[in-house]
């Protein structure tokens, strides 16, 4: 794969923001089929709440039936400053806390929301696009195919069971694959021709899964700084986000 010339326009741009604890109120609960759900949080709290980029990840606390705070990272998948509403995607499968939380939500339930600390913004003016993840990267890929212009070329490829296959929204042009296996799509990005011109390539999901997307980009020569892989979560650990090199 050739990337050409830096131009401004297809430059990733890093922007640090005030780290700030907000106090916020479920507003409203929608089921995303049997495996996710869309919770809404209000609050005057998000009066200067910024979230520049799909790959934005917040804090999201709430004390267990100890009193104990639980604290785990989600993406914002929509933002109204006007409305004062953040919108966050929460899996419910398993018997973790915060799905057992998102499950049991209700309107007034109460949360804090910390962060994002930064925006990692990557332009829309870019010849392609690969996005690669498995369920828990969805509300990402969502929020970044809702982003990008008519036009764009999008490489979609997912590990999901097929309760949590969704339709995107967008106006690009996507090609998109599900899978049943890590393995599969592993494969797949093995096998891609990424298309000529300047890309970046995205993945989000569990660790050793995002290891192994990590290296097969690495062995495709795609530069580092025109790729973001991230670990969501890992087998057994309890809280878990990396950024893998």
């Amino acid at each position: 794969m050739q990337q050409t010339a830096d131009h401004p326009d297809t430059l990733v741009r890093r922007v640090r923001h005030d780290l700030k604890l907000r106090d916020v109120t479920v507003a409203r609960v929608e089921p995303l089929g049997p495996g996710f759900a869309a919770i809404t949080f209000t609050g005057e709290a998000l009066a200067d709440f910024t979230s520049l980029s799909f790959d934005d990840h917040v804090k999201f606390m709430f004390a267990d039936a100890d009193g104990t705070q639980v604290r785990r990272d989600y993406t914002p998948r929509r933002f109204s400053r006007e409305a004062r509403e953040l919108v966050i995607e929460f899996a419910l499968h398993g018997d973790g806390e915060a799905a057992g939380w998102a499950r049991r939500a209700v309107a007034g339930q109460r949360a804090l929301v910390g962060g994002p600390r930064g925006s990692m913004i990557v332009p829309l003016a870019l010849d392609w696009h690969l996005l690669a993840g498995d369920a828990t990267a969805l509300p990402a890929i969502a929020r970044r195919l809702e982003e990008l212009p008519a036009g764009s070329r999008a490489i979609v490829r997912v590990l999901a069971a097929p309760d949590d296959r969704r339709a995107f929204a967008g106006r690009a042009d996507v090609d998109l694959r599900w899978f049943d296996t890590a393995e599969a799509l592993v494969v797949d990005v093995q096998a891609l021709a990424l298309p000529a011109g300047r890309g970046f390539a995205w993945g989000g999901g569990e660790a050793s899964l995002m290891a192994r997307v990590r290296r097969a980009l690495n062995e495709k020569g795609v530069p580092r700084e025109a790729t973001r892989v991230s670990a969501y979560w890992k087998q057994g650990v309890a809280e878990h986000h990396e950024h893998l090199e």
